[in-house]
């Protein structure tokens, strides 16, 4: 065995000081040592990168993007090795696997069918999903999905087309009706949607419109204190949270107005953005408004802030009802004159009395736990300045704002490293079941949140508990008490001086005990859907398993959305779930309206996912159209035909390889959804990995989706492969596709790429439609490698007019 030693010593402490750093390696480099500074990530790589002077003979020094616990300087070996996590004091976690989320908002795994349930197939209408069938056609076996349709009529759907087929949302209890197959109800329904929805896009676009034609301040880049402030975060940044932060920082340097709404679920790091975005608007000079729904969060944030950023020149206040009244009207005099940076603070900050100097950032925490009034106030603030919105759970109204594109979206979707979620339980009142839940967090060392909403019991409920537990410590605290002794029971709890704090909601926001880890939820079915979500993300905020309890009448005697309120809860308890909590209380309370009350009656005639999707296509259709000048950054885009590929070989997930139904189906329905070759090889990928070797019949259906999304591209309508050859379906002359077809001369580049390949073709006409027929192609696989080839010459060939074009003017 080879053993080596040397003498070593321990990282010096720097918190945080760039000065202390570069003279400790200035002082190495004069011994002759080389010290190698290792970074968690990249990010922090390129900031300290920044903020040290460059490398050379009096500073020898090397950045990389390793990890270890800690570092140390080996003098006799010419070596120092520092860890920027000790540099800032930052703590060190070993690199876990991170759950991956894709980016952007989908209405997935929400959306799972079941036999029974409520349809909508775009072109034919509501139905009900009677499950899967397998047909004959041509001797070949195919497996199609059932809607039962009025007076019994069946429609069978290919797997090939189940993107067309959504779940049935529209208000929760409302039962639609069925659609009669043939009678063109359904096309006369949605040509009425689409008339009344094009009214509203036209309003979304002018709000928009007249947003961007408002200035705001437009912030510098980031300077050296910004990316130092930033270095010192003592957690590592998700990267959703990095695209954030990116986001808004775009937003802000930009000449228009911010309107960012950040959706990231409790404890995910929505703060964090915030900070930053403050500190730059107050390195600029210009002030920030940070407005939050309690007093304890007000409290909370500042505390946060006032932490981050007590190492730079940035004034931080804070305006609430644990302020004595002669504190407030000293924080109002400093505001005014300009003495203060940052003011967090409850509605209050909304009152005529507070005058901002200069203000240049509004961040608005949980817009929807504030009243009407408050908001109206919100509006004035709004006109002109930059505005961060932060939620866990948006309001329906506020998240189909955001989808609909009038203000713009941001979402943290990944947890912290090591956060688990969770456990929720819908129980009776008992008094075993919660003595039980109390001695199970307290024998761990842990403590716990009784959450009793009416301040006329509260000591009554207190006191039973004391009876129930009798060798634990509670006390109780509510809105109605004085700030002072509201705070300090606060502070106390914090301190771990008692065991068990009942509260009303006044918890809901802002406390964050990373040693309290149960919460008892007394009548929970008299909470909304959001308030129970953010009271159960009082807990579980450490690597320690927590748990919720909601104490409800047994359900016999709820209301149906009482009933259906618990049961989401329980549902979506995993982590990031609160986007899908919002999503169903959509459900639950009715997709409702964005501007009006006039649109809940044809969001229940055609399904919300088809109303967004009418809604969508029909702001696409206005931004290119009415307000082309107004958007002058949209390209207008080939709307591609819907192919059909047919064949005579058996496609299909066998039932022995995806036993269960409702899986198959939603296999089935991302296959068909596929927008990219890459999306289908991750497809394959996860069935395999999921599943086992990919059968014969599997692997047939994911050639022909590639053959689809290749045809399609190419602009066919339909590919037959049979008997060695193909034919390739071009699309009808009086369409988008077909004047792009032809006009452009797609055609004959196609048969002349063709030919040069060395395939014999043939074009036919029949009752106006042309069809290119290419032999010597004898499988589905030859027909891919042959669209393939042909979509790489369309591609190049556009690349190189493309190219072209932007020469010209250069030449001129």
């Amino acid at each position: 065995t080879l053993t080596h030693s040397a003498d070593g010593k321990p990282q010096p402490e720097f918190n945080g000081s760039m000065k202390l750093l570069r003279e400790a390696i200035a002082e190495l480099s004069a011994d002759s040592v080389k010290t190698f500074i290792l970074c968690d990530n990249e990010g922090q790589k390129e900031r300290l990168d920044e903020l040290l002077d460059e490398p050379g003979p009096k500073a020898d020094f090397e950045l990389s993007t390793e990890t270890i616990h800690e570092g140390f300087i080996l003098g006799d070996e010419g070596i120092a090795l520092f860890t920027d996590h000790q540099i800032y004091n930052r703590y060190h976690r070993p690199k876990t696997r991170r759950r991956k989320f894709s980016g952007g908002i989908t209405f997935k795994e929400l959306k799972d069918l079941n036999i029974g349930d409520y349809v909508v197939h775009v072109d034919y209408g509501i139905g009900k999903f009677a499950g899967f069938h397998k047909i004959k056609v041509k001797d070949t076996v195919q497996e199609v999905v059932m809607l039962k349709y009025q007076q019994d009529s069946l429609l069978y759907v290919n797997v090939s087309n189940l993107y067309k087929i959504q779940k049935y949302s529209g208000k929760d209890g409302h039962q639609p009706k069925i659609t009669k197959l043939g009678s063109g109800e359904w096309a006369r329904k949605k040509a009425s949607a689409k008339r009344k929805v094009k009214d509203i896009a036209r309003e979304l676009i002018q709000l928009y419109a007249k947003r961007k034609a408002q200035k705001a301040h437009s912030f510098p880049p980031d300077n050296y204190m910004q990316t130092e402030m930033e270095a010192a975060f003592i957690y590592e940044e998700t990267d959703d949270q990095l695209q954030a932060i990116e986001d808004v920082k775009k937003d802000m340097e930009h000449h228009m107005p911010m309107d960012r709404l950040i959706c990231g679920d409790v404890g995910f790091g929505k703060t964090e953005v915030a900070v930053r975005a403050a500190f730059k608007s107050a390195l600029d000079g210009k002030q920030v408004a940070v407005l939050v729904p309690t007093t304890i969060l007000a409290d909370q944030h500042f505390k946060t802030f006032k932490s981050r950023l007590a190492q730079f020149p940035v004034e931080v206040d804070v305006l609430s009802r644990f302020r004595s009244r002669a504190e407030q009207k000293e924080t109002l005099k400093r505001l005014k004159e300009g003495r203060i940076d940052i003011l967090i603070g409850t509605h209050r900050i909304t009152s005529k009395d507070v005058e901002f100097r200069n203000l240049g950032l509004l961040v608005i925490d949980e817009e929807q736990r504030f009243g009407v009034a408050t908001k109206e106030k919100i509006k004035r603030f709004r006109a002109s300045v930059d505005t961060l919105t932060l939620t866990a759970t948006p309001i329906p109204r506020t998240l189909q704002y955001s989808l609909m594109g009038a203000r713009d979206l941001s979402v943290i979707n990944t947890p912290p490293p090591n956060r688990q979620p969770v456990q929720t339980e819908v129980i009776n009142f008992e008094a075993d079941r919660i003595q039980d839940a109390i001695n199970q967090e307290i024998s761990r060392g842990g403590q716990v949140f009784f959450i009793h909403n009416r301040v006329h019991n509260i000591e009554e409920v207190t006191g039973m508990l004391m009876d129930l537990v009798p060798n634990i410590k509670v006390r109780f605290a509510h809105g109605q008490m004085k700030g002072s002794e509201l705070e300090k029971i606060i502070m106390d709890f914090y301190a771990n001086k008692f065991d068990v704090l009942v509260s009303t909601n006044i918890v809901e926001n802002g406390i964050d005990i990373a040693n309290a880890n149960t919460i008892i939820i007394n009548h929970a079915d008299k909470f909304g859907l959001s308030e129970l979500h953010q009271l159960r993300g009082r807990v579980g905020r450490s690597n320690r398993k927590a748990f919720c309890y909601l104490i409800s009448p047994p359900f016999q005697v709820l209301t149906m959305d009482s009933r259906k309120r618990l049961m989401a809860l329980v549902e979506y308890s995993d982590l990031g779930s609160g986007f899908n909590i919002a999503m169903r209380d959509l459900d639950i309370r009715g997709a409702g309206d964005i501007l009006g009350g006039e649109q809940s009656g044809f969001i229940s005639d055609v399904g919300f996912e088809l109303y967004t999707k009418i809604l969508n296509d029909a702001v696409k259709e206005l931004k290119e159209s009415e307000f082309s000048e107004l958007f002058d950054d949209v390209e207008t885009e080939i709307e591609y035909p819907e192919t059909t590929v047919e064949f005579d070989i058996q496609a299909l997930l066998p039932q022995w390889y995806v036993r269960d139904s409702v899986e198959r189906l939603n296999l089935y329905r991302r296959l068909a959804g596929a927008a990219a070759l890459e999306e289908i090889d991750e497809w394959k990928q996860e069935i395999e990995d999921r599943f086992g070797s990919i059968p014969d019949d599997a692997q047939t259906l994911i050639d022909a989706t590639r053959v689809k999304l290749l045809a399609g591209r190419l602009l066919f309508t339909r590919v037959t492969i049979r008997a060695g050859r193909i034919w390739l379906m071009c699309p009808p002359a009086d369409t988008e596709a077909g004047t792009v077809f032809y006009n452009e001369a797609r055609m004959q580049r196609i048969i002349s790429h063709i030919q040069e390949i060395g395939h014999d073709v043939t074009v036919a006409q029949k009752d106006q439609a042309i069809r290119i027929v290419v032999q010597g192609i004898p499988d589905m696989q030859a027909c891919i490698t042959l669209l393939d080839l042909l979509l790489k010459k369309q591609n190049a060939v556009e690349e190189k007019a493309k190219s072209e074009k932007e020469a010209v003017p250069e030449k001129a």
